[in-house]
């Protein structure tokens, strides 16, 4: 497990009991490029209003990308707003194909996006938490 994905974990876990969580790998070592980074995770029975919370404290961070906590499904997903825009929602099948293409096609993108879940874990591991 990365030293981000680790990070990342306490920083969530700060605000209540993982009961799933997911990073992508920041570098696609068999193809040789970035990756769009996005943290998706799920609490085993979120606080009342710690959605809210995430979501504040993410604005707080100056980030070089705009970012949206899509909470419409079970599983809550940090993303950058260009990709939900661009895959016109998370439930589009056409989802992963956006990725790639961002994956392949815009490296200063995906580095943008590495940069700023760094970022955001640091701010969300420093912020007191509710």
């Amino acid at each position: 497990m990365s030293t981000r994905t680790v990070n990342a974990m306490k920083a969530l876990s700060r605000f209540g009991e993982l009961a799933w969580f997911k990073l992508p790998a920041e570098y696609n070592h068999e193809y040789g490029y970035h990756q769009v980074a996005y943290m998706g995770w799920r609490y085993t029975a979120p606080k009342e209003g710690i959605d809210q919370f995430i979501e504040d404290a993410v604005k707080g961070v100056s980030t070089q990308l705009e970012w949206t906590l899509d909470k419409t499904r079970r599983n809550w997903i940090l993303l950058p707003n260009r990709v939900l825009l661009e895959a016109q929602g998370l439930e589009n099948p056409a989802f992963a194909d956006v990725i790639h293409s961002m994956n392949t096609q815009d490296q200063e993108f995906c580095i943008k996006s590495i940069s700023d879940i760094d970022l955001i874990v640091q701010h969300l591991q420093r912020v007191p938490t509710p």
